[in-house]
């Protein structure tokens, strides 16, 4: 626990420096006045916003720092908008935990199946990885979000990410056991090399955020390619 504490007090310190390298874009106001946007809509944009604002606000300032009224002024809406979206700072940040791990989801799944139904096993593989890393990098904040914040927001936020950590997990058991179709001659593995993958690779992307920022996350991507062929390739 102790060592969890110091880990994450010496990632905050690091995203406070970091921050300045990559500026967030900021968030545009909604318009003031008469318009034509329906209720739904100006909520649906107001809990965007919130989403967003917390992920940026907690990238540069670290969750624990992360107030309230930090977000609310980033995301240009009033501290009633965002108690009438989220009860809690926790909350809000879930949401945005949520939001950014099902886009990195979703865009892994567009970019596969952009390879046509007669993909090898291996384009699948480095399609997700180079997509993953791809979209983290294009999006700093969640980026920090998923994998560093996330250790510091509390027993939620600490159970989602496993819950999230065995989606990616179970995704790339399924690459194999499609490829182990194909070619009977591959290893079978046992499930708990597939959780060690994941983590092995969760751990590299933060010590890259937290050492060389989002823009190393490229030179992250061959090396994990390599290493999950060669794991996912073992025959027996």
């Amino acid at each position: 626990m102790y060592v969890l504490i110091r880990e994450t007090q010496t990632y905050t310190a690091a995203l406070t420096e970091l921050s300045s390298s990559f500026p967030l874009p900021p968030l545009e106001r909604l318009p003031s006045g008469r318009h034509r946007l329906t209720r739904e809509a100006v909520v649906e944009s107001q809990r965007g916003r919130l989403v967003y604002a917390i992920a940026q606000v907690v990238a540069e300032k670290g969750y624990a720092a992360a107030t309230v009224a930090d977000v609310v002024d980033r995301a240009s809406v009033s501290r009633s908008t965002f108690y009438d979206q989220f009860p809690d700072k926790e909350t809000c940040f879930l949401a945005a935990f949520n939001e950014g791990a099902e886009f990195v989801l979703n865009r892994m799944h567009s970019a596969a199946n952009s390879l046509g139904p007669k993909r090898d096993w291996r384009s699948h593989i480095r399609s997700d990885v180079e997509t993953y890393l791809a979209v983290l990098a294009s999006e700093p904040a969640f980026a920090f979000a998923l994998h560093v914040e996330v250790l510091a927001a509390g027993p939620a936020a600490l159970a989602r990410r496993a819950e999230i950590q065995a989606l990616f997990t179970a995704r790339t058991r399924r690459i194999h056991e499609q490829a182990r179709e194909l070619d009977p001659s591959l290893r079978e593995l046992p499930p708990e090399l597939f959780a060690i993958h994941t983590g092995g690779m969760d751990e590299l992307i933060r010590e890259c955020l937290r050492t060389r920022g989002p823009n190393g996350l490229a030179d992250l991507c061959e090396p994990v390619v390599q290493a999950t062929l060669a794991m996912l390739a073992a025959q027996d």
